[in-house]
């Protein structure tokens, strides 16, 4: 687990020496936030898998404040936060608004997306206290899975490793 992490992840110093992230100053040089153990990882993906899913303008930001906050994987939580992109959001906003209908009883209305002020002014003002729920349960589900999935192979793949070694003194 810990090799597929560090094949994806940037190195250290490259996040440290980013010309863009030089107001964080000698937070970045905390080593807790770029270590790479079951917790760090794990609360990496659960920070960026719930950023990944609200609907914000600066998502890497926020989450790499968290991560910081957090004292999680600072890389993992920004890397994963692109697992919504511009090919991902329309469905994953589909489902959101569609989640957040069905809480809050509103009616679900087909929409027809189009990027004019009009359609901010008229049918996101309707349609955001349900895309906005709907998000934060997606969010928090997809967190709390991500968290609970990583711990559990990182586990499973430690027992693997105990046992082979046995094994191997046998």
């Amino acid at each position: 687990m810990r090799r597929l992490f560090n094949r994806v992840i940037p190195e250290r110093r490259h996040i440290q020496g980013h010309r863009h992230l030089q107001f964080l100053g000698s937070i970045l040089h905390d080593p807790d936030i770029f270590h790479l153990t079951r917790r760090s990882a794990a609360g990496g993906m659960a920070t960026g898998l719930f950023y990944a899913f609200i609907p914000v303008p600066g998502q890497m930001i926020l989450a790499a404040l968290t991560a910081i906050w957090l004292r999680v994987n600072l890389p993992l939580s920004v890397i994963l936060v692109w697992i919504t992109n511009p090919v991902t959001i329309p469905p994953i906003m589909y489902v959101s608004y569609k989640i957040g209908s069905r809480i809050l009883d509103r009616p679900f209305r087909k929409i027809d997306f189009t990027l004019t002020w009009r359609w901010f002014g008229e049918t996101f003002l309707e349609i955001w206290p349900s895309l906005l729920v709907g998000c934060l349960i997606m969010a928090t589900i997809a967190a709390a899975a991500g968290y609970l999935l990583t711990r559990l192979i990182w586990r499973m793949n430690i027992v693997r490793r105990w046992e082979a070694r046995k094994k191997s003194k046998e």
